[in-house]
């Protein structure tokens, strides 16, 4: 048996079987003129299922809400041209033998007026703020936030109706939810503000619409992270006991699988363990827990001062990786980059072939193979 086999082997996560451990992660790719997956969208995900990847969790998908999206190109998830489009993903990744979630996603205050959809309506976001101390949009009132927890509800409603396996909520790196999350930028002082508690209310408000919306059985996959795109050293918890509090509270609304979002995976989450935050996670919860950052890779995504500079990187080895697969310190290992230049890195991976795989360029971002 080779020590790839830890990574390949089935695995049901109580309301999830996969063929392996492998995640496609979600990756922005800009690729949907009119906001509607098309063929380029299919063909780009059937790769990565034929490839071998065991779930594939799309890029983030915007939910109908007029203050959604903030990239141009972003495909929605709602609409009977956009669900068709879909479908069609969907059908694809099943024909080639993966699974697939869908990443509903509300960018909040990170949008920009101008974007479609939505035109000059401005970042939404609890106080206003994309970043601590600068009100630079929205500050949600009441109502937007239940129509936001509705349209939540809806596309994970729509999800399941086209047949995808399972729904990831994204609440990291500084989005909608994330905003809520985190103290700098939000500064309320009602019920969604305050104590990490309080400003997990608007979280489980989404958690436990979709869960009523999907029934008891389907997937719900909630990604967190403690970094942020404007803040790469802020934090949520700076314990494990903060941390566990904190999740078990998402844990009891509804959310079955944790995405542990990390720059880089092998990274301890808090001094005296090599737990990462997945690790944690899995410990802390008794939920799976999926880990994700620069796996196979030699460099992260982006350099420490948060510029734009996206970094190319070469393949790197996997063995510490293993090692912790091994020892069951997480359930699923979502890797980026790597698929995007190696559409069947889980297949090349599985046969031992590390040295043909190839590097991760820049350009590559550029397009959609």
């Amino acid at each position: 048996m080779s020590r790839v086999d830890s990574l390949f082997q089935p695995v049901t996560l109580d309301k999830l079987t996969l063929k392996n451990r492998i995640v496609m992660a979600p990756m922005t790719r800009t690729y949907s003129p009119g906001n509607v997956p098309n063929d380029l969208n299919v063909a780009y995900y059937r790769r990565r299922a034929e490839g071998g990847v065991g779930l594939i969790i799309t890029e983030g998908t915007c939910v109908n809400h007029i203050a959604a999206s903030g990239y141009p190109n972003v495909p929605m998830f709602y609409g009977d041209e956009a669900l068709a489009g879909w479908k069609k993903v969907v059908d694809a990744v099943h024909a080639a033998g993966g699974k697939i979630a869908p990443q509903l996603w509300h960018v909040g205050a990170i949008r920009r007026p101008g974007v479609e959809p939505g035109g000059d309506t401005p970042g939404h976001s609890p106080s206003g703020m994309a970043r601590p101390g600068k009100v630079s949009g929205h500050a949600m009132t009441q109502q937007d936030i239940d129509d936001v927890v509705a349209a939540f509800a809806q596309a994970a409603a729509d999800a399941k109706s086209i047949g995808c396996d399972a729904v990831e909520l994204h609440g990291a790196h500084g989005y909608l939810i994330d905003q809520f999350f985190w103290e700098g930028t939000n500064q309320r002082d009602d019920a969604y503000g305050g104590d990490l508690a309080a400003r997990s209310r608007f979280a489980i408000e989404i958690i436990r619409a979709v869960r009523a919306a999907v029934g008891p059985d389907f997937p719900i996959i909630f990604r967190y992270s403690q970094w942020k795109q404007q803040d790469y050293a802020a934090r949520l918890c700076d314990t494990p006991e903060e941390l566990g509090v904190f999740l078990n509270r998402l844990s009891e609304a509804g959310v079955d699988i944790f995405h542990c979002s990390t720059r880089r995976f092998w990274e301890p989450e808090f001094e005296g363990s090599d737990l990462n935050l997945a690790g944690w996670t899995r410990k802390l919860t008794g939920k799976p827990a999926i880990t994700v950052g620069s796996v196979g890779l030699n460099a992260d995504f982006l350099p420490e001062d948060g510029t734009a500079n996206f970094k190319a990187a070469e393949p790197a080895s996997i063995d510490n990786l293993l090692e912790r697969v091994e020892r069951d310190e997480f359930d699923l290992v979502a890797v980026g980059r790597a698929l995007i230049a190696n559409p069947d890195w889980a297949n090349q991976v599985a046969a031992g072939n590390f040295d043909s795989l190839a590097a991760y360029e820049k350009d590559m971002l550029q397009k959609l193979a």
